[in-house]
C-alpha cells in the first residue's frame, strides 16, 4: 500500500472550460522514481497530472471523487472554501479509501492555512515544505488516526466513486478526445497513456 503523488491545484475562474492545461498545480510531491523506470518517468508524471487535472475540473465545491482506472486510484478533494483550491492524491488500489480522504482533507486545510492567498498567482512564492513529509508519513496508512480528527469535515462531504475516469465525464465527452487535444501532454505522454490504456495497467509500463 503506497501513496504515489499529492498535489494541491487551483481550478481556473472560468467555470466553464474543460481544459485541464488551466487547472494551475501550486505545489506537488510524488514517489514516481520508486513506480516506473527511468525512461518512462516523465510520461508517467504528466499522465498523473493530467489525470488529476481532468477530475478536479469536474468535481463539486464540497465533493470529493475516486477514480480506479489503469491500475491506480486517483482521489479529489475540493473543499468549500471559494479559493477554487482543489488536493489530489494517487494512490495504490489497495491503499485504504478513508485515509486518502483524510490526508487530502488535511494536505488542503493545511495548505491555506500556511500559504496566503496573494501568492496563489506565483508558484515561486509558494513554500509549502508539508506536502513532501505527507507523502513520506502516510505511506503508513495506519497514520490513519491523527488525520481521523478532521472526520467532522469529511462526514460533511460529498464523496463519487467511479471506476473509470471517463465515467467523471460530461455525456459526449471523449477521453481520448481531451488526451489528443490537451496542451500540457507532450507527444511522449500521449504515446504513454494509449500503451497504457492497451495494457490496463500503468504500473507494468518499464
Amino acid at each position: 500500500m503506497k501513496v504515489i503523488a499529492l498535489y494541491v491545484l487551483r481550478l481556473p475562474e472560468d467555470k466553464e472550460t474543460k481544459d485541464d492545461s488551466k487547472v494551475e498545480i501550486l505545489c506537488e510531491a510524488d514517489d514516481a522514481d520508486n513506480e516506473v523506470g527511468y525512461i518512462k518517468r516523465s510520461a508517467f508524471r504528466d499522465f498523473m497530472k493530467f489525470s488529476t487535472r481532468t477530475i478536479a475540473l469536474r468535481t463539486d465545491e464540497g465533493g470529493m471523487q475516486m477514480v480506479e482506472d489503469a491500475g491506480y486510484k486517483m482521489h479529489v478533494l475540493r473543499p468549500v472554501d471559494g479559493k477554487r483550491i482543489v488536493g489530489a492524491a494517487v494512490t495504490d488500489p489497495e491503499y485504504p479509501d478513508r485515509v486518502a480522504q483524510g490526508l487530502l482533507s488535511k494536505l488542503t486545510k493545511d495548505f491555506l492555512e500556511e500559504v496566503p492567498e496573494e501568492n496563489f498567482g506565483n508558484r515561486a512564492k509558494i513554500t509549502f515544505p508539508a506536502i513532501h513529509s505527507m507523502l513520506r508519513k502516510y505511506q503508513d496508512p495506519k497514520e490513519a488516526d491523527p488525520i481521523m480528527k478532521v472526520q467532522k469535515d469529511l462526514d460533511e462531504t460529498k464523496i463519487i466513486l467511479h471506476k473509470t475516469i471517463e465515467s467523471v465525464l460530461d455525456r459526449g465527452e471523449k477521453l481520448d478526445n481531451l488526451v489528443d487535444r490537451s496542451n500540457a501532454l507532450s507527444s511522449q505522454t500521449k504515446m504513454f497513456y494509449k500503451t497504457a490504456k492497451k495494457q490496463n495497467s500503468c504500473c507494468v509500463v518499464m
